[in-house]
């Protein structure tokens, strides 16, 4: 098939990018290497996707109708998988018209040019962040989301509703996957696995917001990846499913994991509670399995230890590089 990849860039992008050219699909990336982070790094993912097969990349930003009609009418996709957002709780909230700009009418761009193009389905990456501070857990598909706690989760919320919209109004099958804590290599560096990582090798202290009881459900990036492809093989007009590890970890248990992998102690800089953050995020991932037979595989302290693995060997190659 025909695919596009907005965002496949990206950390979780890249390796759906990867997975998607080993199984022989033609595809095609956009991505606006922003400065969020390093675009150094994004070029470097684009390096290790093109290792895998030959995927043609339009640097563009979705916010530009311009950018997203030229990349449709080159490559004309049949599948869009639609990663590319503004990403973060925190950022969002000194933000949020950017936030607005790039995951609401950015989806909206993107849902008319494949509307207009007729690409028959539109795999949506969403966020366990518009569960909220929930009222039960496990995060059921079925619970209420109209109660954000920040501006990234109600751009999300906006997604799923507007992925909902243009399925209904004009045939244009659509799959929203509320994402639980992604992590794995080519994480992000502002995310906490990666960032405690830098911190605990480099012998600095690392924040740690609140007593440490807050959890997340902690799932490594080659199993949402196996989510993503089963949603691609999903036959339905509109459907939303949560792809998470259904094993919440303690900020405490993550920080005990870091230390036991890198063989190395945490200095804790002690710090209260942030605002827009959940105390927990924990999927409910029945339907998933039940539908897309979504099991994932990666047990999180072997998860951590391929993590630690692949940023010592960047750091490594990082170090010699500068030489």
């Amino acid at each position: 098939m025909r695919i596009l990849v907005t965002g496949g860039a990206g950390f979780i992008g890249s390796h759906l990018t990867e997975q998607l050219l080993r199984e022989g699909h033609a595809v095609a990336v956009i991505d606006d290497l922003n400065d969020f982070y390093s675009p150094d790094r994004k070029r470097a993912n684009l390096v290790a996707v093109q290792a895998a097969g030959p995927a043609s990349f339009y640097e563009g930003d979705i916010r530009e109708e311009s950018a997203v009609e030229g990349v449709f009418a080159a490559h004309k996709p049949e599948v869009v998988f639609h990663l590319a957002a503004r990403a973060g709780v925190r950022p969002s909230l000194e933000q949020p018209v950017l936030y607005e700009e790039t995951n609401v009418r950015g989806t909206v761009l993107l849902l008319e040019a494949a509307r207009r193009h007729g690409a028959r389905k539109f795999l949506f990456a969403s966020s366990s962040s518009i569960y909220g501070i929930a009222n039960r857990v496990p995060f059921s598909e079925e619970d209420n989301v109209n109660l954000p706690v920040s501006p990234y989760a109600a751009t999300k919320i906006a997604g799923e509703k507007l992925c909902f919209t243009w399925s209904h109004l004009y045939g244009v099958a659509a799959v929203c996957l509320r994402l639980f804590t992604v992590y794995g290599p080519r994480q992000r560096p502002d995310l906490a696995i990666h960032k405690f990582t830098r911190l605990i090798e480099a012998g600095k202290p690392l924040p740690f917001f609140g007593d440490g009881s807050s959890g997340r459900d902690y799932t490594f990036v080659e199993d949402i990846v196996d989510g993503f492809m089963a949603a691609l093989r999903y036959d339905g007009p509109f459907d939303v499913f949560n792809l998470g590890n259904s094993h919440p970890v303690r900020l405490t248990e993550l920080v005990e994991t870091l230390e036991s992998a890198l063989g190395k102690k945490a200095i804790l800089d002690r710090q209260p509670d942030q605002p827009g953050d959940v105390p927990i995020t924990f999927a409910d991932t029945a339907k998933a399995a039940r539908v897309l037979n979504f099991h994932p595989k990666t047990t999180f302290p072997a998860g951590i230890a391929r993590f630690v693995e692949w940023y010592r060997s960047q750091a490594a190659r990082e170090k010699r590089s500068s030489l």
